[in-house]
């Protein structure tokens, strides 16, 4: 399984280790508010154990810090396999920082040059405004909106449909990404 770098960030694949953190994120009301409904513990670990062996998902954390900021990972299309959905989750302290914006940009230049994806679509509650300027900011266009489409402890929410296709995978103004370090 590969790690990425960028010049902040290290996206390494989990270990049993970060269950303590995946743990206390998946607890959390304020980061899951966007996500789902706060599941049982056992289900919890459940997602877990699939993380520790999924090719494409990653702890996120700064270079100098080994405190996980959050995670990001790829779901390649079982049916379509140059085309990923994409979710990410950072902690509250580690918000507004560009911190998911940094991660995405790499997974997404990862996904087009090392895995071959062609197309990477994200799914995103409408009321999530930080991360729907993360994905608009990485050159991700809306595509659908599925209005009342999810529902998290018993409301509906539209869910908005974004997606970044290889030929259009440029930075603001129009620049090429730079590639990231894989190892």
């Amino acid at each position: 399984m590969a790690t990425i770098t960028t010049s902040r960030l290290t996206l390494s694949p989990f270990e049993p280790a970060d269950w303590p953190f995946f743990h206390t994120l998946r607890e959390s009301p304020e980061i899951m508010r966007y996500m789902a409904t706060i599941a049982p513990e056992k289900e919890t670990r459940r997602l877990f154990a699939a993380r520790l062996t999924a090719p494409h998902t990653f702890v996120i954390r700064a270079h100098d810090d080994a405190t996980p900021l959050g995670d990001i990972g790829l779901q390649i299309s079982s049916h379509y396999p140059e085309e990923a959905d994409i979710g990410y989750t950072v902690i509250a302290a580690a918000q507004g920082r560009g911190i998911a914006s940094e991660a995405l940009r790499a997974v997404c230049e990862y996904a087009f040059i090392r895995v071959g994806v062609k197309a990477i679509n994200a799914y995103v509650l409408a009321d999530n405004g930080g991360s729907v300027r993360v994905l608009e900011k990485a050159g991700f266009m809306r595509t659908q909106v599925l209005e009342q489409a999810y529902e998290i402890n018993g409301v509906r929410y539209d869910d908005w449909v974004y997606r970044l296709e290889v030929s259009a995978a440029r930075m603001p103004g129009g620049t090429a990404f730079t590639r990231p370090t894989v190892l």
